[in-house]
């Protein structure tokens, strides 16, 4: 009976989560003068030295909880649709139940990128109790290597523990490229997931400034198998892999720096983890102006680039909004920005 209970708890936040989602669609549709989604780094020190990371060190102490809550309440007051808290290793913040509950005091919904190392039943329950809406993890391979110790052997018993006790919606992101040594490995985690009840996706890793690494055929293959097994979601919108897959260019319009922002530890506003440095503006003192000047604003990193979140993120406004600007190429906070034939972009 209490599980029965438990079950029929889990659908309706399930539920209740999906109309908020549909709501927060219906907000970006209406108005293009507010960011859908916001990362925020509460800590850039991480458990783990996966070789093809440089979003981590091993010292940082974590942001001040009453600074997380200020700059959670200013991504409210934009209108911030999605929260996700990402790091280094958030887990690692003394406070985050107190953050994750801030974002939904807000409206918002919250996300959480994690390894998952630190998870464990009791820990599940009090992001249930602060209301985290949704979890990415990402397992890089089967066995521990050099490269990575994000592996399907070490954190399968945290799986089964989200699997029991999550009230939250849970996503496992294999990938592909960037020195794995068995791209078969991510198929394996990829069922694995699937398994579970949790959604699966793909990534293909791309290189310190979020730029492509196409795939060789043995990784393509893979890639296209996981592809075929992925369950409907708004994470499952990664048409632009299959360019980036094949070694080609995207033609899509980046709203980096509008609908998609980048709060680093400092509280500064960047285009996106791998480009940081530009705008560079606080946070406490972005406003909607520069949301439309980025909205309008092209990045010359758009074309190879691999960071999905921001890809997904433009889909709402694929069809409308051509950008007149591109970003300067002069030092990182710069503000000349140069117009360029909106024709060409439409």
């Amino acid at each position: 009976m209490v599980r029965e209970g438990f079950r029929s708890g889990r659908r309706w936040k399930a539920v209740t989560r999906r109309l908020r989602e549909l709501k927060m669609i219906a907000k970006g549709l209406a108005s293009t003068d507010h960011p859908i989604l916001a990362h925020i780094i509460p800590i850039r020190r991480c458990n783990l030295s996966c070789k093809y990371c440089n979003e981590y060190d091993d010292f940082s102490k974590p942001v001040p909880v009453e600074t997380m809550l200020e700059r959670i309440d200013l991504l409210g007051r934009l209108g911030t649709t999605i929260i996700t808290i990402s790091g280094g290793e958030p887990l690692l913040h003394p406070n985050l139940d107190q953050i994750i509950a801030r974002i939904r005091h807000n409206g918002a919904i919250a996300g959480l990128i994690t390894n998952g190392y630190l998870l464990t039943a009791d820990r599940i329950k009090q992001l249930n109790r602060a209301g985290l809406d949704h979890m990415q993890i990402s397992i890089d391979n089967v066995k521990p290597d050099e490269v990575s110790y994000k592996s399907l052997k070490v954190l399968d018993k945290k799986l089964q523990l989200l699997a029991e006790h999550a009230d939250f919606h849970v996503n496992i992101n294999s990938v592909v490229g960037g020195g794995t040594h068995y791209p078969e490995d991510a198929l394996t985690i990829s069922k694995r997931a699937l398994e579970l009840g949790f959604t699966s996706t793909v990534g293909i890793i791309h290189d310190g400034s979020g730029q492509l690494k196409p795939l060789g055929e043995r990784e393509r293959n893979v890639f296209l198998a996981i592809k075929k097994l992925e369950k409907s979601s708004y994470s499952q919108i990664n048409y632009f892999q299959d360019n980036i897959a094949n070694g080609l260019p995207n033609d899509w319009r980046c709203r980096a720096g509008a609908r998609y922002l980048y709060v680093c530890e400092d509280g500064l506003v960047h285009y996106c983890s791998q480009q940081r440095g530009y705008p560079g503006k606080p946070l406490a003192e972005y406003t909607v102006e520069d949301i439309r000047r980025e909205y309008v604003t092209a990045k010359g990193c758009a074309p190879h680039c691999t960071v999905s979140c921001v890809h997904q993120v433009a889909t709402i406004d694929m069809w409308r909004g051509p950008q007149t600007l591109t970003a300067p190429t002069s030092e990182p906070g710069s503000s000349n920005l140069v117009q360029i034939e909106s024709a060409s972009l439409k």
